[in-house]
């Protein structure tokens, strides 16, 4: 029996919606003061990717629960970052920084998994990779966490950029010889 169609939608749109996982991190209920006392609200953190190297992070609040995970996703629809995902982990070491939160990144063997918390967990995964070493050093407030994760994925380069950028093949980047004979790094 083929699927029914949400009236309204384009087809392309419900492919779209298919393509990406999404998972909720954090539901927090805040408040904001005003001259008439408090105004009461939830603010949702959500986390959407395709597990193949797109990863997005995105804030929504609203006054109730389900509104606010909604403009969660769609924010984060919005924020996607593309992740160079090299044998199932990271290309090389890095160090995510958001306010008095970092998350040291490093690549790992196959079968290590994935080593982290809840959500830099969510984030790593969601972009695709499954065998990666991290660290939280400072504070671990939930959203500083993932968009440290985030920054330090937006920091890494493939090993296809590394060869551009020093004019030479991709094999030589790996192995650490020019086609010269002279090895790496050049003294």
């Amino acid at each position: 029996m083929p699927e029914a169609r949400k009236p309204g939608i384009s087809i392309q749109k419900q492919v779209e919606e298919k393509e990406f996982e999404e998972r909720i991190i954090e539901i927090r209920r805040v408040t904001k003061v005003v001259a008439g006392g408090k105004n009461l609200s939830f603010r949702a953190v959500a986390i959407v990717g395709n597990k193949n190297g797109k990863v997005g992070l995105g804030v929504g609040s609203a006054r109730e629960v389900p509104t606010a995970i909604r403009k969660a996703i769609i924010a984060a629809k919005k924020n996607l970052i593309d992740v160079p995902v090299l044998r199932d982990t990271i290309p090389h070491e890095v160090l995510g920084r958001q306010d008095a939160s970092r998350v040291l990144l490093k690549p790992a063997g196959p079968g290590t998994g994935i080593i982290a918390n809840t959500p830099v967990r969510a984030v790593v995964e969601l972009a695709g990779i499954k065998n990666i070493l991290t660290k939280s050093l400072g504070s671990t407030n939930p959203i500083n966490l993932a968009r440290a994760t985030i920054n330090g994925l937006l920091q890494l380069k493939s090993p296809a950029e590394y060869a551009k950028l020093r004019n030479v093949s991709v094999k030589e980047v790996f192995n650490g010889v020019s086609e010269e004979g002279e090895s790496w790094p050049r003294s």
